[in-house]
Order: C-alpha cells, then sequence, then structure tokens
C-alpha cells in the first residue's frame, strides 16, 4: 500500500529456518543426553580427560591472560559491554527485532543454563559450585549467533552460505570462551559443550519466536517478509 511503513527484515531469515530448526533440535538432544549422563557428579568424565589435564596445566602466561580476557566477556560487567555495543549495532543498522534478540535470545539461553544446573548438580571443585552447562559458554555463543544472523541477513547469502556463516560464528565463539573456561578449571570440556548447545537450541527458535510476534504486532502475515527472494537464493 503506498505510504506504507517498510516492512522489518525477520531476523531469523526464512532460508535458514529449516536448517536451524533441525540443528536447534539435535542440540537440545544433547543437552539431555550430557545431562543424563553427567547428573550428580563431581569429577570429570572420560572425554574430560582427553582435554582437561594437559589444558589445565600447561595454560601459563601469556595464554592464561586470554583465557582471563575470555573469561570476563562472559561475567556481568563484560556481557553487559558487549550486550549494550551488540543492541546499539543493532538499531544503528536498523534492525530493532536484531536488538530484541540480542537482548532475549542471550538472556534466556542464559537462563536456561541456570535452570539446569540444579537439575543435573554435576559440581566442580566440590560442593556448590555447579557446573553444568556452562553459562560463560552459552552467553558468548548466543551472542555470536545474533551477530551472524544478522550479518546473514544483511548479506542476502543463500542457504548453505547463511548456515555456514552462522554455525562457524557459533564454532568459534564457543570454542573460545570454552577453552578459556577449561583452561580456568572453571568447567569440564563437556560443561563447555552443553552451554554451546544450550545456545543453539534457544537462539534459533527465539529469533522465530520474535519475527511472530513482530509480524502480529504488525499486522502482516508471520514469514512474509522477503521470502520471495529467499526462495529465488535456493537455487
Amino acid at each position: 500500500m503506498a505510504g506504507a511503513a517498510p516492512a522489518a527484515p525477520p531476523v531469523l531469515p526464512p532460508v535458514l529456518r529449516a536448517w536451524l530448526g533441525a540443528v536447534s533440535a539435535l542440540a537440545a538432544l544433547v543437552v539431555v543426553v550430557l545431562g543424563v549422563m553427567y547428573a550428580g557428579h563431581g569429577r570429570s568424565g572420560t572425554v574430560d580427560r582427553w582435554f582437561v589435564l594437559p589444558t589445565a596445566d600447561s595454560v601459563r602466561p601469556p595464554w592464561r591472560y586470554a583465557a582471563l580476557a575470555t573469561d570476563f566477556l562472559g561475567e556481568p560487567a563484560g556481557a553487559a559491554v558487549l550486550v549494550v555495543a551488540a543492541v546499539t549495532g543493532c538499531l544503528l543498522l536498523r534492525r530493532p527485532r536484531a536488538a530484541v534478540l540480542v537482548v532475549v535470545g542471550v538472556g534466556v539461553s542464559v537462563g536456561v543454563t541456570k535452570l539446569v544446573k540444579p537439575l543435573v548438580a554435576r559440581t566442580i571443585h566440590g560442593e556448590g559450585n555447579l557446573s553444568y552447562p556452562s553459562g560463560h559458554t552459552a552467553f558468548l555463543t548466543a551472542l555470536a549467533l545474533v551477530v551472524a544472523l544478522v550479518m546473514a541477513g544483511r548479506s542476502g547469502l543463500g542457504r548453505a552460505a547463511g548456515v555456514s556463516l552462522v554455525l562457524g560464528a557459533a564454532l568459534v565463539a564457543g570454542a573460545a570462551m570454552g577453552w578459556a573456561q577449561v583452561a580456568l578449571s572453571a568447567h569440564y570440556p563437556t560443561d563447555a559443550l552443553g552451554g554451546w548447545c544450550t545456545a543453539l537450541a534457544v537462539v534459533p527458535g527465539t529469533a522465530w519466536l520474535v519475527d511472530r510476534v513482530a509480524d502480529r504486532v504488525a499486522g502482516r502475515p508471520p514469514g512474509r517478509v522477503g521470502d520471495g527472494q529467499e526462495r529465488q537464493r535456493l537455487r
């Protein structure tokens, strides 16, 4: 209709929905399986021992400083700076849905780790130090996922390139924070894997929900923005 405001682009590109939905379901399954495997445990498992002893023993300056700096990004002060920067960037790019997803997607991902920890009751360094899944890893992975979704949408990437970008960003962020947590003996490697999978399970569904709510508020049929262009890119 003439004079109507331009439709806000979806934060979850339609061409990526099916693939990221499948990834989300698989990641949720991994979180559950690992949680069952390590429920009530207070020591490293077989998979953990492939990594935790050499990493914990060998990280010395300057790599320890790198681990501490990475860990700070998941602490309240560092996380707040990253979230504010990401929200500001999304608003400057006129991506209000992405700005909402930064707050909601990251918040839900971290919130899920806090809910799961007492259910699994896995500890590290004694009672009271609940470790599974890693909230730090979930936070940075979730933030990277949102940023990658924005980049994929703005670049108009097709399915293969878009999925590669999103999962690649999640892998880099999750590996960096996971390494830092293991290096500092704050988590077992499988805790980091659980945190990574938590973000992968939560963010795509949250992005879809943000789009649905935004479309309903705007009075548009959900999932229509840019669908024609996206279908062309499937070829």
